[in-house]
Formats: structure tokens, sequence, C-alpha cells
């Protein structure tokens, strides 16, 4: 069964992945789900610092995302770095921040949520359960509830 919620090209979701697999998967799972949502990608903690820095001198062109989706493994400068800088800044910490990742350490994820993340997300281990997370994720972080009568 697909939702199909009202088109709102304000929402964007910048996803920090190194892993090109991931990537395709997440996008094509966003597609599948009929989820119309920009998904901005890049490749490491370097990238997503630059990306937010351009965001915030260039609104008009490149907006700030709603939700950052981030991967903590990842080159040139890792998640957890990423995080706490964010969270530091105020131009940046109001973002709200899902870790995916598949990292799956107690301390890890204690440590994560320490440094501000919002949300911490094991990257499933299938295609259908990616289709599932993808749902709760925007369900939860992005999609405004219908309030029932």
């Amino acid at each position: 069964m697909q939702h199909n919620p009202p088109v709102d090209t304000n929402i964007s979701i910048l996803v920090a992945e190194d892993d090109a697999d991931d990537r395709f998967l997440l996008e094509t799972a966003f597609k599948e789900n009929g989820f119309t949502e920009t998904l901005c990608f890049v490749e490491n903690g370097i990238e997503v610092i630059e990306y937010l820095q351009k965001a915030e001198t260039r609104k008009d062109i490149t907006p700030l995302p709603t939700l950052i989706l981030l991967d903590l493994n990842m080159p040139k400068k890792d998640g957890r770095e990423v995080l706490k800088e964010l969270k530091q800044n105020p131009a940046f910490k109001q973002i709200p921040i899902i870790i995916f990742s598949t990292t799956q350490n107690e301390t890890e994820v204690k440590r994560c949520y320490e440094l501000g993340a919002d949300s911490y997300m094991m990257k499933p281990d299938t295609y259908e359960n990616l289709l599932k997370a993808i749902v709760t994720i925007r369900n939860t972080w992005i999609a405004t509830p219908m309030v029932k009568n």
C-alpha cells in the first residue's frame, strides 16, 4: 500500500552516506514509498559541513534541510564529529539529526544521544525493512500526523 503525501518542495533531507549502494537503496525506498521530498546526498562529514554552510549563506539556492540522516562511519570526518559540530552551531542545531548506522553498540548509541542526536536507527538488514524504516522516519520527522476526532 503506497501513501501519497502532498508535495512540499520546501522539504529536503540531507543524507550523509559514504556507501553508494546504500545511497541508491535509500533513494529507491523513498521513491517506492511515493515520497517526494528532495534527497540531497553527501559522502563524508566534510561535505555535510560544506553543504550546510552553503545552505546557510545561500538559502535562496540551497535551503537548509528539514532533516539529516547521518551515517557514523564515514571518511574524512565521521558522523560523531559532524553531530557534535552541528549541535554546537546555533545555525544548525535545530535541524533534527537521525543517526542511521550499522553500529549497534549501546555505548555508541548513548554517546550519540549525548552529542545531541535526535534519534538513532539501525540500518535495516533487508530492503523490505528499509521501506518500513523510511515510512517511520518520514512519519515521525516530516509528515504532520492527521488528527482524528
